[in-house]
């Protein structure tokens, strides 16, 4: 199994991204017109309570997994490597089967207690049975990024997508006469069936790919009585993630019934309530989550990376791949901000035939650029053996996040757009602490002329596909096509600049 550099291995997963993505958004699309702005916020309020459950099942052991073989790799460890892989299997699978058995039976008291809607119950039910799928794929996955082989995971992810779709094809359209929140739900179910197909597909390549190297079936018992130091390690790196991912899913299931809460004391009803919170997480958040796929992409080899390089205590590697990741990011950031900015009625009216959504694209887009870099300084931090500092940091920017919405979103002055504002501010706020933590931990700091070239290519690529927008408005009737060619020329426009300022260059890295 070849192993890949962090360039290589962004660039597989970044491919795999952009497919599912399309696919994702496609998908999207369409269920924002069968089941609307309401449907989808039924299936966004029932997500969370679920993501608590996977957070508790993996107890952060993917990032660990990770990490942890990457190190083992540099000493050519093949023992060590597969006793973490006894030990994570039997913790998550253990786990994720009592968990999804408990929420079975304890779902329409969770439902009553954290669904601002209780329609959403159905949706909750249904995507119960990910639990246990996602706790052993999540340990295989971690295995391949310690091993920096990115294809399995990339492939695993286009797989899940498209089995996704043609079953929401099926389901939605059977399930929708009896209901939204039936439909809904059918939506829910399709994603689970992809996941295990998704499964059986890892699997396949796992057994594969380690037969060379040892056997999990000899001594799988006795493996697990030595694994106790394994173990330890693991929950060393696993707990902290485990933390953050907590904060997270916590907030998660939190947050719709603070968002709807908040809403109501600013006069509005709980439909209202449901469709406008639709509005901000099934509609804004997809388009400002949409280009950083890239950034996400890279967060993932970038963590073995940075800990292969850490375990060499080579300073220099790690800056580095620390200057590639930011480098990436600013790259990414800037464009997809100028463009969501600029043309956010078109993209909004054009994707989701809706023009509220494109006031908080607006509102959002210019702070959102900061999440970009987020995350791979996230992954940076956690490669440096730093997972608690993220964790600390996360829970410093939710609570800000949170506390805002509550007085934002409660003023009639704001409603929905306060929720917009206080998500930016958390944003703010996570990406300066990640970024400060960096350099006191290795003394970096940014490029500062290299930045300015990228948002100079930025600001030039707007105007110029302004002007393209423009030009072709009364010569092209087809919306879709008149946005395409001018996102095109924008975009190949910026590419010219970058290449012109020598931000992009072409060498083996």
């Amino acid at each position: 199994m070849a192993k890949q550099s962090l360039i290589q291995g962004t660039i597989i997963l970044t491919i795999a991204a952009l497919i599912t993505k399309i696919l994702g958004f496609t998908n999207g699309i369409v269920m924002a017109n069968v089941i609307g702005p309401e449907g989808v916020g039924l299936i966004m309020m029932a997500m969370p309570v679920t993501g608590l459950l996977i957070t508790f099942t993996t107890i952060g052991l993917p990032v660990a997994i990770s990490k942890l073989v990457a190190e083992a790799e540099v000493k050519k460890d093949h023992q060590r490597v597969k006793k973490i892989l006894i030990v994570s299997l039997t913790t998550t699978s253990i786990i994720g089967f009592i968990l999804m058995v408990g929420a079975f039976m304890g779902a329409r008291v969770l439902s009553s207690i954290f669904l601002a809607d209780q329609r959403a119950y159905y949706s909750l039910i249904a995507v119960i049975p990910i639990v246990p799928i996602i706790a052993i794929s999540s340990v295989i996955k971690g295995y391949f990024r310690g091993k920096q082989n990115m294809t399995p995971i990339a492939l695993s992810q286009i797989i899940e997508q498209v089995v996704r779709i043609g079953f929401i094809l099926i389901l939605v359209h059977w399930l929708l006469p009896y209901g939204i929140e039936y439909a809904a739900a059918g939506a829910v179910l399709s994603g689970i069936i992809g996941e295990g197909f998704s499964l059986l597909y890892l699997l396949s390549i796992f057994k594969w790919s380690k037969r060379k190297q040892f056997k999990l079936r000899n001594s799988f018992i006795k493996q697990i009585s030595k694994g106790k130091g394994i173990f330890y390690d693991l929950l060393q790196t696993g707990l902290p993630t485990t933390g953050n991912g907590l904060i997270h899913s916590i907030i998660g299931v939190f947050q719709p019934i603070i968002i709807t809460q908040s809403l109501a004391l600013a006069g509005i009803g709980t439909a209202l309530a449901t469709k406008q919170y639709g509005i901000i997480m099934g509609f804004t958040l997809p388009l400002l989550m949409l280009p950083g796929f890239i950034t996400n992409s890279m967060s993932v080899p970038l963590i073995p990376a940075i800990s292969e390089a850490n375990e060499k205590s080579d300073l220099s590697l790690i800056h580095k791949r620390t200057r590639q990741a930011i480098r990436i990011a600013l790259i990414v950031g800037v464009p997809s901000t100028i463009i969501l900015y600029l043309f956010a009625e078109m993209l909004t009216t054009v994707i989701y035939k809706s023009l509220e959504a494109a006031t908080l694209l607006k509102i959002m887009a210019p702070f959102y650029l900061l999440q970009y870099f987020r995350i791979p300084l996230q992954s940076i931090i956690i490669g440096l053996g730093k997972a608690k500092i993220v964790m600390i940091n996360d829970l410093i920017a939710t609570i800000f996040k949170l506390v805002l919405i509550f007085v934002l979103a409660s003023s009639p002055d704001f409603g929905i757009h306060g929720v917009a504002l206080a998500i930016c501010a958390g944003i703010v706020l996570g990406t300066s602490l990640n970024f400060f933590t960096i350099s006191k931990l290795i003394g970096f700091s940014p490029n500062l002329i290299e930045f300015i070239k990228v948002i100079l290519s930025g600001v030039v690529m707007g105007c110029c596909g302004l002007l393209a927008f423009n030009y072709f408005n009364g010569e092209i009737q087809s919306r879709i096509l008149l946005l395409i060619i001018s996102l095109m020329i924008s975009l190949s426009i910026y590419l010219l600049f970058l290449i012109t300022f020598k931000v992009i260059y072409f060498r083996k890295q």
